[in-house]
């Protein structure tokens, strides 16, 4: 049973060192937060445990982006349909973008001369 229990950890644990790292933060991190979460759940049985490593592989594997397609009309909304395109720009660039023109952008959203 003791076996069981550190099997499902090291799937928790090899689950969350795959994840990817998010750009758009690094200060604070999607796995660290789950490892501390993990650590202070460890009164969690071993089949819950694998179930919740069993969920975090789904989603690393993408098993649902492939298992519920998206379709082209849905990410073309017709008020603005280059919407989702500039956002995943927006997503490439912002790490990237220094303190002076991050504060910039804020300006130019914030006063807008026609």
């Amino acid at each position: 049973m003791a076996r069981q229990a550190i099997s499902a950890q090291r799937h928790l644990l090899r689950a969350l060192s795959q994840w990817p790292k998010d750009t758009l933060r690094p200060q604070i991190q999607f796995q660290d937060v789950l490892r501390k979460r993990f650590e202070a759940s460890s009164g969690l049985s071993e089949e819950d445990q694998l179930t919740q490593a069993n969920a975090l592989y789904s989603l690393l594997d993408n098993r649902y982006k492939r298992m519920y397609p998206i379709t082209g009309s849905l990410l073309q909304p017709r008020s603005q349909p280059t919407y989702f395109t500039d956002l995943v720009k927006e997503l490439e660039v912002a790490p990237n973008r220094s303190y002076l023109e991050s504060v910039w952008l804020r300006l130019k959203g914030v006063i807008r001369l026609q």
